[in-house]
């Protein structure tokens, strides 16, 4: 079980940009209303069609949200790493979820019910325009993604997935091993391309030695001629 302060703590590290915008009193508020959850690999978080009820803080680990096209294809919209906040949207458009949240890997999420979030927007300005701010952030990022996804050539789209996980997920100690792990599949749904298609990029870059692949472990081995590639896809 985990104790008041420990919670209050966890809140100050790691919901800070939120928190920073609270009275104390508003403060309390969250406290009480806090708790966090573990999500194992592959856990679903949230799926498409449900009623949002909550907001989502990533503590630990790495969250995707998703979408099933036609045939069931998915498309990877989103990816979150500690500390990103989601699963609003839906609830301030008065809306089910549209696209599905699931662990890549095993998760720690902070909880607070939307309900509560509401409450204290109505009566602060600076929360209030925390969440403008994000979901204004997000919709420029779509608009670029569609673009993307759409325009590029597949060499391109799978180039730029590739450093965009390193951009957001960092290297591991050997500065060049992407710290994320993904499967083929989640790559080529990342990446607007079949899991074939995927595959025979990621071979093709090993060939040209842009980078070099141990199972799920990607290590960039020519970060600036991958960024030509993304940039003219």
């Amino acid at each position: 079980m985990i104790t008041k302060s420990t919670l209050e703590r966890i809140i100050g590290d790691d919901l800070s940009e939120i928190w920073k915008a609270l009275t104390s009193d508003e403060k309390r508020v969250v406290t009480d209303n806090f708790k966090y959850e573990r999500y194992k690999k592959n856990q679903m978080i949230y799926a498409e069609s449900e009623t949002p009820e909550n907001l989502y803080c990533l503590l630990e680990g790495k969250v995707k949200l998703f979408k099933s096209g036609i045939g069931d294809r998915v498309q990877i919209l989103r990816l979150y790493r500690p500390v990103q906040y989601f699963g609003y949207r839906a609830y301030f458009a008065n809306e089910p979820y549209v696209s599905s949240a699931q662990a890549i890997e095993p998760s720690v999420l902070g909880i607070i019910p939307m309900k509560v979030v509401d409450k204290l927007i109505r009566c602060n300005n600076n929360l209030a325009m925390f969440f403008i701010h994000e979901l204004s952030r997000n919709l420029g990022g779509s608009d670029t993604k569609i673009i993307n996804l759409t325009q590029k050539h597949i060499r391109g789209r799978l180039a730029e997935s590739l450093l965009m996980l390193a951009d957001k997920y960092g290297y591991e100690d050997d500065d060049c091993t992407l710290k994320i792990y993904m499967s083929r599949e989640d790559l080529a749904n990342l990446s607007n391309m079949t899991t074939s298609n995927a595959i025979r990029t990621l071979m093709a870059f090993v060939n040209e030695k842009l980078i070099f692949v141990d199972g799920r472990r990607i290590r960039i081995i020519n970060e600036s001629q991958l960024r030509k590639i993304s940039k003219y896809g």
